[in-house]
């Protein structure tokens, strides 16, 4: 059967700069038009609907409803919206957060502390647009331009924004404008960012986890501050990438056990789409521990690599930490020559820590 072609959207930088264009001719015309059409980077030009606008004196505001295509994007749904109002003065363009835009407050991130998190492929993208504009109607640029996107302070809640230093809403992103479903740009964007963070405020650990239970319980172990946190997900390999140009002293890699098994076989995606746990080569590793025939027997059966865990009763400490040596080997592979230490920590859906490594440096 033929898979479903997965349609684009577009994100909130792009769904900005089209609500910022058509606030502006309203703000130059008096008149808000119903549709807009804008230029993206690649030169592709989508046509959006103006959901919301409102003319007075001072300001204009036009808003757009963000499409994110097929792809399970937080976002999708929200209403963009850009407010633009004249200045007296010659300083050109000014962003403002607006409600539910966020404000930086940490160092690392693209935007300077104390700037709206409108990030600079949006801010480019309506810069562009809007001196285009003026330029063909003999205008000034003087202007404000305020983003606001009114579910954002709750749906940040949902982001990396508040461990970033984002605070009070999301961050308004797109370097191309276009969502490509289940590209996952965006987590492995946050996890460049989370790094990035953590070294203009000086953090020289950071423990970089699979998911909710490895991150809570690795952040308890070594008493690690938020900004110390990457929420990895399955992408070990793009944060080990980022790693090799923008290192930290010391890196702590931690998860589950079968996920870990898949870095220790050489999996740099961890996802189950993406890659699988070798059956095969795990029994065999298990074989090495020299358990009872029975147990062993039971091994064998096995069509998931968690069944193994209560099969093996205290052995199961034994293979984990054969587990995390390997995949450690792994990760010193891809880091060598950057004098990272790492260590590599596998965590139980209980919350027991079933292997901690020693450090290594790469």
């Amino acid at each position: 059967m033929l898979k479903k072609k997965l349609r684009r959207g577009w994100t909130t930088g792009a769904c900005a700069t089209a609500a910022s264009k058509a606030a502006y001719i309203g703000l130059l015309t008096g008149i808000c038009p119903d549709q807009i059409t804008i230029k993206l980077p690649n030169g592709q030009t989508p046509n959006f609907t103006i959901a919301y606008q409102d003319i007075n004196h001072q300001s204009v505001s036009a808003g757009i409803i963000k499409d994110a295509g097929d792809d399970p994007d937080v976002t999708n749904g929200i209403m963009v919206i850009s407010r633009i109002e004249r200045r007296k003065d010659n300083e050109g363009i000014k962003f403002i957060a607006g409600n539910g835009v966020g404000t930086v407050t940490l160092p690392g991130l693209p935007i300077n502390v104390g700037e709206p998190a409108i990030n600079p492929g949006p801010r480019k993208m309506i810069e562009n647009t809007l001196e285009e504009i003026s330029l063909n109607n003999n205008e000034s640029l003087n202007i404000n331009i305020t983003i606001e996107v009114p579910e954002g302070e709750e749906i940040a809640k949902k982001t990396w924004n508040g461990r970033l230093g984002i605070k009070n809403g999301i961050s308004i992103l797109g370097t191309t404008g276009i969502v490509i479903p289940f590209s996952c740009s965006a987590w492995i964007h946050s996890i460049h960012r989370g790094v990035d963070v953590a070294k203009k405020t000086n953090i020289d650990h950071i423990a970089a986890c699979t998911g909710s239970v490895s991150e809570k319980t690795t952040q308890f172990y070594y008493s690690l501050e938020d900004q110390a946190m990457i929420d990895m997900g399955d992408f070990v390999g793009g944060l080990l990438k980022y790693l090799k140009r923008n290192t930290i002293p010391r890196l702590t890699i931690a998860g589950g056990f079968a996920k870990i098994i898949k870095l220790s076989q050489g999996a740099m995606d961890l996802h189950s789409s993406r890659s699988q746990v070798d059956l095969y080569s795990l029994i065999n590793q298990i074989k090495l521990l020299n358990i009872d025939k029975k147990k062993f027997g039971n091994i064998k059966k096995i069509t998931t690599a968690n069944q193994c865990l209560e099969i093996l009763g205290n052995s199961k400490y034994d293979l984990s930490i054969d587990i995390a040596n390997n995949a450690q080997s792994k990760i010193l592979d891809v880091l060598k020559k950057t004098n990272i230490g790492v260590d590599v920590l596998i965590v139980d859906r209980k919350e027991e820590i079933l292997a901690n490594t020693d450090i290594k440096y790469a």
